[in-house]
């Protein structure tokens, strides 16, 4: 995972914080310096997918990690 975004995580308090992990851009929400949904996800093929708000509940990728996966991601990204 490599930081796309030129500001860090600690930088962006409340907006959008961009990664791209093998190909994929993914841009991730960052609400007072926590994870907070997926924005959008872009494959190296330029397949995307986009948040919703009238999505139905855990069509979000981040809504559908575990309490430590969502933890180890949030940890990732503020070590970037």
């Amino acid at each position: 995972m490599t930081k796309v975004s030129l500001a860090s995580w600690d930088e962006i308090y409340a907006g959008h914080f961009v990664v791209s992990v093998e190909g994929w851009h993914i841009s991730i929400y960052n609400d007072s310096d926590t994870l907070d949904y997926c924005e959008e996800c872009v494959s190296p093929e330029g397949r995307r997918w986009s948040f919703d708000g009238g999505d139905r509940f855990g069509t979000d990728p981040i809504a559908l990690l575990s309490t430590w996966e969502h933890q180890t991601l949030e940890r990732l990204l503020k070590a970037l």
